[in-house]
């Protein structure tokens, strides 16, 4: 598996273009969640998500939000293009330093590749995961310890 990033700086927007963004910075993590909230938001089988750091991006645009709990019961807060109703992001009101960015609204270029697979428990029967993959049939509570072994891992395996 190759890891797949855009070019700095990125940009994104929403379906109208009435929210835009630049991102200054890499990712921090790519997963693909399968819970039903990102089913529905997605109005898909699972939603790709990439995490920044909040302090390498910067919106223009009205932003409008929508606060609920999240599968695992935790507080979430969703933020959306009030026009074309577009979801960008979500952000967790207790760790705001990070975002997580819905990937289908990064423009131009490929959606950087997933690292894991989360809430696996309640993807739909025809999403086949790659073996190799990490995968957590809710919420991944130690993802930061899954990642530095993975990584450890893929650097021991290409020094082979």
């Amino acid at each position: 598996m190759t890891e797949s990033a855009p070019s700095l700086p990125t940009r994104g927007s929403c379906q109208c273009g009435n929210v835009r963004y630049v991102i200054r910075g890499a990712p921090v993590l790519t997963l693909v969640c399968h819970c039903r909230d990102c089913q529905k938001l997605s109005a898909s089988a699972f939603s790709p998500t990439v995490v920044y750091r909040r302090a390498e991006i910067s919106f223009e645009g009205e932003l409008a939000t929508y606060e609920g709990r999240a599968d695992s019961g935790k507080r979430k807060v969703a933020c959306f293009c009030p026009h074309c109703g577009n979801r960008i992001y979500h952000v967790d009101p207790e760790a705001p330093e990070t975002i997580r960015l819905k990937g289908g609204t990064l423009d131009g270029g490929p959606i950087p590749e997933p690292q894991v697979h989360v809430w696996t428990a309640r993807k739909q029967p025809w999403v086949e995961i790659p073996a190799n993959l990490p995968q957590f049939p809710g919420n991944a509570e130690n993802l930061g310890a899954v990642l530095r072994a993975r990584r450890a891992k893929n650097g021991a395996e290409s020094g082979r």
